[in-house]
């Protein structure tokens, strides 16, 4: 038996290649398929099966091109509603990998149409358990992503508890648990570090597999669930009709200066793909800065116009590239062209670039003293009690559009704002947002709270009871 799990981490995303006898099955593929036909081609076996264990909301899949290019076919759960070609897997069904079988389970609740895969050595005894989102290392997977399929989260969550308790508790404690991802994801609340895990491991550690009533887990799963990103339902759908093939997407030309001015004059996103540095150093004015250094797809797909072209601002060919593709991988695809010659191209053409301002903490520490700026928190709830910059008013970076379009932002646009996040990479894109909005008065702490921290500064904690 050969297994390979793949773990892309801009995504928190894992999949799996399965082989036994020659013949494979790769489980929840990413969208750019090259890597499984690789490492199918190095093992010498061939990709027989493709399982989708649900319809990803927060990537697009490569299922459709990877069986085109292999012959294979592909596996989904019988409520999936899938317009290409498949198997629709129910409860029980086994594929043969090998002397080895993958054995259906379904276990809705993250999603309605979600399976489980239980494989099963030649003697028929359990190994692994492929949970898709349904069971994660530390956590369980939401309920509420269903909802714009007109699926209540209350009674998702009520079919995630039975086949939680029902079909997955009653396996082996020596089954291992591989999940479709780790930390990071927002298809999770609070999931783990590890990557992988054992059914033993879970019973007694996650949170959701605890002894409670029906009741009491519905109210636990649906609490605190944070706003699902925008580009979701967008990679659901895709998901469910199959996307293209990467290489049908245009790569992208260079635009003059010029050309991209007039673009973004009429409306078109510019977006930033350089690190923080780079953008506070210079940058055209009304771009967005979302850094390839950090989790560029899912923020991209959070804050991007899923509506409007988007040309790029990037350091060479190469980046340009990366750009295209992990942009692709959230269903991204309208990306018309990149700036010639980058923020150097602008300025060689005549145009003034923009900065952003930056600040040590220790400098922040002192200068709160005289001019008192507003500390704007742009982190999730939870990092933001947890530990903060005392004062500090929070509103998260996937809300903060909302919130400033809304009016309940409560921070005048010619106020002394100061941006932190965890680390500089957030609140750098929340700068150029609030640039965007007209916000005049903006400064970007260097290193975050993380710094602030680690320079011994005052802290505002929460309290343990």
């Amino acid at each position: 038996m050969l297994f390979k799990p793949f773990y892309l981490g801009c995504l928190s995303h894992a999949s799996y290649l399965l082989a036994d006898g020659g013949e494979a099955a790769i489980i929840d593929p990413q969208r750019d398929v090259q890597l499984y036909l690789d490492a199918a081609k190095e093992a010498g076996v061939t990709i027989r099966w493709i399982v989708e264990t649900h319809l990803h909301a927060d990537f697009v899949s490569g299922h459709v091109e990877l069986a085109r290019k292999t012959g294979a076919k592909i596996l989904i759960g019988h409520r999936a509603g899938a317009a290409f070609e498949h198997v629709a897997a129910t409860h029980g069904m086994e594929i043969p990998i090998g002397t080895s079988r993958l054995r259906v389970l379904e276990t809705p609740g993250h999603t309605p149409e979600g399976i489980s895969l239980l494989q099963l050595d030649p003697s028929g005894t359990p190994e692994r358990l492929f949970s898709g989102d349904t069971l994660f290392v530390g956590d369980v997977g939401r309920p509420d992503l269903a909802a714009g399929a007109g699926f209540d989260a209350q009674a998702m969550a009520s079919m995630l508890y039975d086949s939680l308790r029902n079909v997955i508790l009653p396996l082996p404690d020596a089954v291992e648990v591989w999940p479709a991802h780790g930390a990071g994801s927002s298809c999770g609340k609070n999931i783990s570090d590890e990557t992988h895990s054992t059914i033993g491991e879970q019973r007694r550690n996650n949170h959701a597999l605890q002894p409670m009533s029906r009741e009491a887990f519905v109210t636990s799963m649906t609490t605190g669930l944070a706003a699902a990103p925008r580009y979701f339902r967008k990679d659901a759908l895709a998901n469910r009709d199959g996307a293209a093939d990467l290489d049908a997407l245009a790569i992208p030309p260079a635009v003059s200066p010029d050309k991209v001015a007039r673009a973004l004059a009429e409306g078109v996103t510019l977006l930033d793909v350089r690190g923080p540095d780079a953008f506070a150093a210079g940058h055209v004015q009304g771009s967005m800065a979302i850094g390839l250094g950090g989790q560029f797809a899912p923020w991209a797909g959070s804050l991007v116009p899923l509506d409007k072209p988007v040309l790029l601002v990037a350091d060479g060919d190469a980046h340009v590239a990366e750009a295209r593709l992990r942009l692709a991988r959230v269903g991204i695809e309208n990306v018309i062209g990149f700036l010639a010659g980058g923020v150097d191209g602008w300025r060689s053409s005549g145009r003034a670039l923009a900065s952003l301002p930056r600040v040590e903490p220790a400098s922040l520490a002192g200068e709160r003293k005289q001019r008192k700026p507003i500390v704007l928190d742009v982190r999730r709830p939870g990092e933001h009690e947890t530990a903060r910059i005392p004062g500090a008013v929070n509103v998260p970076l996937d809300r903060l559009e909302a919130a400033i379009d809304g009016g309940t932002l409560g921070i005048a646009r010619d106020a002394d704002v100061v941006v932190a996040c965890a680390s500089g990479y957030r609140s750098s894109a929340a700068c150029s947002l609030l640039e965007r909005k007209g916000f005049g008065r903006l400064t970007d702490l260097t290193g975050g709270t993380n710094a602030w921290i680690a320079a011994g500064l005052p802290v505002d904690r929460r309290e343990t009871p």
